[in-house]
């Protein structure tokens, strides 16, 4: 089980945290727990995160109803990290999209190869 203090918080106490669909395997979003936020997650298996802009805490769903449910968390090698895994309620971006990852801001070098 991962605790907290196996973690390697950065110098502003925070820890970037990959949210993966757990039955697509797809990417959601890319946020930042710190140690409170990693322990509501931890004890309500609801995705919480640290808002660096708000400066607050951010209960994903609280006021969308678009909560994640975690199915599982794991640390990278280092400790420096984390990969979420979640089925969610409705898309995971605040923008409404499935992912945060729904941007036409991609490069694709299988398209580039087809061009050559």
């Amino acid at each position: 089980m991962i605790r907290s203090e196996d973690l390697r918080w950065d110098e502003k106490g925070l820890l970037p945290c990959i949210v993966q669909d757990a039955d697509s395997g797809r990417v959601l979003t890319l946020a930042y727990m710190n140690k409170e936020s990693f322990e509501i997650s931890r004890k309500r298996r609801l995705t919480c995160f640290w808002s660096r802009s708000r400066q607050e805490l951010w209960l994903k769903g609280e006021t969308s109803k678009n909560y994640q449910h975690i199915v599982s968390m794991e640390a990278d090698c280092d400790g420096d990290a984390l990969l979420v895994r979640v089925h969610k309620e409705g898309p995971a971006c605040h923008l409404g999209n499935d992912s945060c990852f729904d941007t036409d801001l991609r490069i694709s070098f299988e398209e580039e190869q087809k061009h050559e």
